[in-house]
């Protein structure tokens, strides 16, 4: 269980990153451009709707700008579904030594969730240095990676879990976290709703504020 060389994550600017639940296959594409207009390239589709693979699918095939992860990957089997709908890189809530072994064998970018020290050094052991901390603020949010990073300082995180606009500055101001994820970015009333003018004004302010921090 050495660590080995992984695949890297595709160079996005965006220290923000969207975490989207789609009902509608039919949304993500405009969905993607109103987060592109606000300054957002990356995004994360989470595999929590049956509509998620045709959305992400949708989003590789017709908005190349947009860095497409896939979210709530959690088991080995949904490796191959991810990387075969375009997705470029998953995340999980966790991490298992099938997913991993998946991941790999696919060549596939990944964040593996982590909660605790111990889960922590566990996916450093298997070579991941970039780890989600989820659930983020239940967790023990800011204070709990300011704690992690003097016994484990060449990790980084992307903080997911109760972040929002109030408290994003002040994960983003961490020297250990690379980026920070988020779902108030895409309300579901204003997916359904299909007012990309509002994702594309929270997606600016979210970028406002990272590059502040």
């Amino acid at each position: 269980m050495s660590a080995t060389r992984l695949p890297a994550l595709p160079a996005f600017r965006s220290r923000v990153v969207p975490v989207v639940v789609i009902d509608d296959a039919r949304t993500a594409v405009p969905l993607a451009q109103a987060l592109l207009e606000g300054g957002i390239d990356v995004m994360e589709i989470t595999l929590r709707s049956d509509a998620a693979l045709d959305a992400i699918e949708a989003v590789a095939r017709a908005v190349p700008a947009m860095h497409l992860g896939a979210g709530t990957v959690t088991r080995a089997a949904d490796v191959p579904r991810v990387v075969d709908a375009g997705a470029r890189f998953a995340l999980s809530p966790g991490c298992t030594d099938a997913l991993v072994d998946a991941v790999r064998a696919a060549g596939l970018p990944f964040i593996p969730g982590v909660m605790t020290p111990g889960e922590v050094m566990r996916a450093r052991e298997h070579g991941f240095l970039l780890q989600k901390l989820f659930p983020a603020v239940q967790a023990g949010g800011a204070a709990l990676l300011k704690a992690l990073a003097a016994p484990l300082p060449d990790v980084r995180f992307c903080p997911t879990g109760g972040l929002t606009p109030d408290n994003l500055p002040s994960f983003l101001a961490l020297p250990n976290v690379a980026m920070a994820g988020g779902s108030w970015l895409t309300p579901a009333d204003a997916l359904a709703a299909g007012d990309w003018s509002r994702i594309t004004r929270l997606a600016r302010e979210a970028t406002a504020l990272s590059r502040s921090a």
